[in-house]
């Protein structure tokens, strides 16, 4: 892996200034591995305002904040649109990448970034962090001291009314690249990817419940718009060590529900929420009359814990966690799922996800390590 040539805190840098860039900045701002350099936006009033919210020296456009030599890793959380431009371009500047989900929209994008950092010989992380937080490495430390003996199968569903019930500006998370399957999936797929290795084929089916949706709060309550996508998912994933699981994603129920449960040949593994950081952990065996709860460690700092997990390894030259081939293959898996369902039958993966390290239960977000 990369190591940087620097040494200290690594310098930061968000291009995105929307509603996910607070999130950055609380947790990042707490980090004395990492120094957050810059803020950049189409609007550069609002990169301003979020600079100046939370101490950042610079805000401008994207070119400016790509000039500045201190800036090591550049975080995008732009429009899943842009993910793909906007880190070609960071690379093409010589800055790591760290990108919000998805990694691109379409897998041949996502294998040309990759293509890109290996030829400058730099880094690619990506979103979602989550499977790094307290509550589901606790999960993966108890897959892998047997508390459920060998895993069989899972169940993972997330569904509820939809993001324009409560998001200001939902449109384009009902255009291509978003909906339920590429917006809240890649929390749970890559959770499952992380804790059973990577997918060898899918099947799955899809449909759109409305084509026009109403945002609900903000400016623009009461403003219809069109629905490009599938808001409902179903699909079948067949791991190839073994388990399969099958999974819900969507945007059309009243009842909001999330979980990923785990049956293994001696019992059941409840996990919290994968769009979280922290518990509950819960087993049941087969002699259990309830659910039992399970010791939650590790960290709950929030998102920005995969860059700064990249951040510390670009200096000490270690394999970062929430990699860029990580999320390639979390993005064929998706791909893939949207392409059965139009096929209507099982259809293989290409790709290979890495094995990814849990962190140590001691792992200290708030340690100054790279002084």
């Amino acid at each position: 892996m990369t190591t940087g040539s620097g040494s200290g805190p690594v310098g930061v840098a968000l291009i995105g200034a929307g509603v996910i860039s607070t999130q950055y900045l609380e947790a990042l701002s707490t980090f004395p591995d990492v120094r957050v350099l810059a803020v950049a936006d189409l609007d550069v009033a609002r990169a301003r305002a979020q600079a100046d919210a939370y101490g950042v020296p610079h805000a401008g456009d994207v070119a400016s904040v790509l000039a500045i030599p201190e800036v090591e890793i550049v975080v995008n959380l732009t429009i899943p649109a842009a993910h793909a431009e906007v880190a070609a371009a960071a690379l093409a500047a010589g800055k790591h990448v760290y990108g919000e989900k998805p990694l691109a929209l379409a897998p041949a994008d996502g294998a040309k970034i990759l293509a890109q950092a290996q030829e400058h010989g730099l880094r690619v992380g990506s979103a979602p962090d989550t499977f790094l937080g307290a509550g589901l490495q606790s999960a993966a430390r108890a897959l892998a001291a047997g508390v459920i003996g060998e895993p069989v199968s899972a169940v993972a569903v997330t569904q509820g009314p939809g993001p324009e019930s409560w998001h200001p500006s939902p449109e384009f998370l009902f255009q291509y690249g978003a909906g339920p399957l590429f917006d809240i999936g890649p929390y749970y797929l890559t959770a499952l990817v992380a804790l059973f290795g990577p997918v060898e084929r899918v099947a799955a089916s899809a449909r759109q419940a409305r084509a026009r949706r109403v945002v609900g709060s903000g400016p623009k309550a009461g403003t219809a718009f069109a629905v490009e996508v599938p808001t409902h998912v179903h699909a079948l994933l067949d791991f190839a060590s073994g388990p399969s699981t099958s999974a819900t994603f969507s945007f059309d129920s009243s009842v909001p529900r999330r979980m990923i449960e785990i049956t293994g040949t001696e019992g059941t593994l409840s996990l919290p929420d994968p769009n979280t950081f922290e518990g509950p952990v819960q087993v049941r065996s087969f002699t259990d009359e309830d659910w039992r709860d399970l010791p939650v460690t590790g960290t709950t700092a929030g998102r920005g814990i995969g860059v700064l997990d990249m951040a510390r390894g670009i200096r000490t030259g270690a394999p970062h966690r929430a990699s860029g081939e990580l999320a390639q293959h979390v993005l064929e898996l998706m791909s893939t799922v949207t392409d059965s369902a139009e096929r209507h039958g099982f259809v293989a993966l290409e790709s290979r996800a890495p094995e990814v390290a849990t962190l140590p239960e001691d792992w200290d977000p708030v340690a100054a390590t790279l002084t």
